[in-house]
C-alpha cells in the first residue's frame, strides 16, 4: 500500500459523502443513535454516580448505621413479610449502644437516611412565604458530628432544648431561600404544618446526587423529642409490625477497627431484642461501604443495560452501511475497472472502500459525540442534574464507530478489490 495515497482516498470518501447526502445521513443515522446513547447516558450515569460518592463520603468510612431494615435485607433475599415483622429501633438502642466500650458518639434520627432524606414531609410557612413540601427530620444535637454536616450560621439544638421537647428547628438552604431571600432568619418564627417553631440556625449547602427533585438541601432538622410530639410516636415501645422511619448512626473511637465495633452493637443489639443463638439479626449494620458496593451494583446493571442498547443501534447502523457500501460498489463497478486497468493494485482498492467505511461511520460517530454532549449540557442546565464528561466517553465513540465501519465495510472493500478488471470494464 502507498501511503501517500490515504489522503486522495480521504479525499474521494468526503466527495462520495458530499455528493450523496441523504443516502450517507440515512447511513449513518443507526451510528450517530448509537454513539449518542453511549456518550449522553454515560455523562448522566456518571455524574449521578460521582455526586452520590461524594454525598455518602461526607459521612466519614467508620460511620456505621443500624436500622429496621435496608438494602441489606433486600440484597439477601430475606422474605418481605418477615421484615416487616421486625421490631422497631427506639432511643433506648440508641443509649445501649453509646455505652459499649468501642463507640464514641451515637446519634438517632427520626425521618432520615444516610443521605438525609425524610419520610415525613412538610411545608414550612412563613408569613405569607411557603416552601414545597420538605423533608422533616428529629434528631439528637450529636447530628453534624456524626454526619459531618456544618451549621453555617447561627447554631444547632442543645441537649436541653432536646429533653425540654423544644420548638426549635435549623433550616436547610432550600427552606432559607424560599423563605428568607433578604432577611436573616435566626430568631423568627416559621411553622411545620400546624406548630411553630423558632429558627435558630441555617445547615451549609450540601451536595446533591441528582437522584430526584429532592436533595440534601430540602430538609429541616428538629429535636427527636419534638417530632415524636409532633408526628405522635411513642418512640420508646417496639411495635412490631409498625413501619417508622428511624435509624441509629455510629462513630467508633479513634483507633478502634469497625470491625470491632460493629460486633459490638450487634450484641448489644441481639440482647436487647433477646435472639436466640439459632435466630437471624432482625435488624440491619451498613456502612460506607456497603452503600457504595450496593450503587456499584446498580451502576453497572445500568452501564450494561446502555451498552447492549447502543450495541442494537450501532448494529442497525453497521447494516446499513454494509448495504450502502454493497450498492456503491456495485453503482462504481466500471471505476473499479478503470482503476485497475490503469495500474492500481487489489489491496488499495480494498483499502479505498474500507475506508470511505470508516470515514462514513467515524463521522456518525462525531456527530453521535455532539449530540451526546448536547443532551448531557442542556439536561444538566435546564434540571441541575449533575453530568461528567470523561475523556473515555469520547474515545469508546470514536472506537465504536470506526470498528463499525471496518467490520461490516469489510466484505463490501474484499467484493471490490476481487473484481476483475476486463469484466469490470464490461460492465453497463
Amino acid at each position: 500500500m502507498r501511503w501517500s495515497l490515504f489522503s486522495q482516498i480521504l479525499a474521494m470518501s468526503w466527495d462520495t459523502l458530499r455528493t450523496n447526502k441523504m443516502r450517507s445521513a440515512l447511513t449513518v443515522l443507526g451510528i450517530v443513535i448509537g454513539v449518542t446513547s453511549i456518550v449522553g447516558i454515560t455523562a448522566l450515569v456518571r455524574g449521578l454516580d460521582e455526586s452520590f460518592r461524594d454525598l455518602i463520603r461526607e459521612v466519614g468510612p467508620n460511620t456505621i448505621y443500624v436500622q429496621r431494615f435496608s438494602f441489606v435485607s433486600s440484597g439477601s433475599g430475606a422474605n418481605f413479610a418477615a421484615v416487616q415483622r421486625r421490631p422497631n429501633l427506639t432511643p433506648g438502642d440508641a443509649e445501649a449502644i453509646e455505652r459499649a466500650p468501642s463507640i464514641q458518639v451515637v446519634d438517632v434520627s427520626f425521618g432520615g437516611g444516610p443521605m438525609g432524606g425524610g419520610a415525613g414531609r412538610l411545608r414550612v410557612t412563613y408569613r405569607n412565604q411557603r416552601t414545597k413540601p420538605l423533608a422533616v427530620m428529629g434528631t439528637t444535637e450529636r447530628w453534624p458530628a456524626v454526619m459531618q454536616v456544618s451549621v453555617e450560621h447561627g447554631r444547632f439544638f442543645t441537649p436541653t432544648e432536646l429533653q425540654r421537647r423544644q420548638n426549635v428547628v435549623v433550616l436547610g438552604q432550600t427552606a432559607v431561600l424560599a423563605l428568607f431571600p433578604a432577611e436573616d432568619p435566626i430568631g423568627k418564627t416559621v411553622r411545620l404544618g400546624l406548630y411553630p417553631y423558632r429558627v435558630i440556625g441555617v445547615l451549609a449547602k450540601r451536595p446533591s446526587p441528582g437522584l430526584s427533585d429532592s436533595g440534601p438541601d430540602d430538609v429541616v432538622v428538629i429535636p427527636h423529642t419534638a417530632y415524636q410530639k409532633q408526628y405522635g410516636i411513642r418512640a420508646n415501645l417496639l411495635a412490631r409490625g409498625e413501619s417508622r422511619s428511624i435509624q441509629i448512626a455510629v462513630v467508633p473511637r479513634d483507633g478502634v477497627p469497625r470491625a470491632q465495633a460493629m460486633s459490638e452493637i450487634e450484641e448489644v443489639m441481639r440482647i436487647r431484642h433477646r435472639l436466640q443463638l439459632h435466630e437471624p439479626n432482625d435488624f440491619d449494620l451498613t456502612t460506607q461501604d456497603a452503600i457504595l458496593a450496593f450503587w456499584d451494583r446498580i451502576t453497572q446493571a445500568t452501564f450494561l443495560t446502555l451498552v447492549v442498547l447502543s450495541s442494537i443501534a450501532l448494529m442497525v447502523g453497521g447494516i446499513g452501511v454494509m448495504s450502502i457500501m454493497t450498492m456503491s460498489v456495485t453503482e462504481r463497478t466500471r471505476e473499479i475497472g478503470v482503476r485497475k486497468a490503469l495500474g492500481a493494485r487489489r489491496v488499495e482498492v480494498l483499502w479505498q472502500f474500507l475506508l470511505e467505511a470508516v470515514f462514513l461511520t467515524s463521522m456518525g460517530g462525531l456527530l453521535g459525540i455532539a449530540c451526546g454532549t448536547a443532551i448531557g449540557l442542556g439536561v444538566h442546565l435546564l434540571t441541575g442534574f449533575p453530568i461528567s464528561l470523561p475523556w473515555w466517553s469520547f474515545a469508546i465513540g470514536i472506537g465504536f464507530s470506526a470498528g463499525v465501519g471496518i467490520f461490516f465495510g469489510m466484505v463490501p472493500a474484499v467484493r471490490a478489490s476481487r473484481l476483475d478488471p476486463i469484466e469490470a470494464l464490461r460492465y453497463e
